[in-house]
């Protein structure tokens, strides 16, 4: 897990350094910024493993990413504001977990927000620490770990 974490904290900081070779940008607050990069990292690496056990072959572990995290990332606020939408729509969106990992990185590079920094960072933790208990459930039970 940790291994994974860290190649998605390295491949992270190679496309922030490729970005900037293109696009001049500044980051308003980078202790926070890198912790939003580790904690984002952690928890989708405990993310991926929950998958990896579940999904019983390829097809199965591509269902998630390509049915699940895709359009959550497209509908999560990451390419436009959600404050754009309409009421209701912005109400619904806020069910959706990536729109709080987008807020958290928007507000460390910009200084604005759709949701404020501190639910982003509790929002993210949640996710992490559900995830975590996830992976705890696996190992407590064997589920498919057991031969």
């Amino acid at each position: 897990m940790w291994a994974r974490a860290t190649k998605s904290v390295i491949l992270g900081t190679i496309i922030l350094a490729t970005a900037r070779i293109f696009v001049p940008f500044s980051i308003v607050h980078p202790v926070w910024m890198i912790s939003f990069l580790v904690l984002t990292s952690v928890t989708f690496s405990l993310f991926g493993f929950i998958i990896g056990v579940w999904a019983d072959g390829w097809e199965k572990m591509q269902i998630v990413p390509m049915m699940i995290v895709t359009p959550l990332t497209f509908l999560g606020g990451s390419f436009y504001s959600i404050s754009m939408l309409p009421p209701i729509w912005r109400h619904i969106t806020l069910f959706n977990p990536v729109v709080y990992l987008v807020s958290g990185f928007r507000w460390s590079f910009y200084g604005i927000s759709d949701v404020g920094v501190g639910i982003s960072l509790a929002m993210t933790v949640v996710f992490m620490l559900a995830c975590l208990a996830g992976i705890t459930w696996i190992f407590k039970t064997g589920y498919r770990l057991k031969v």
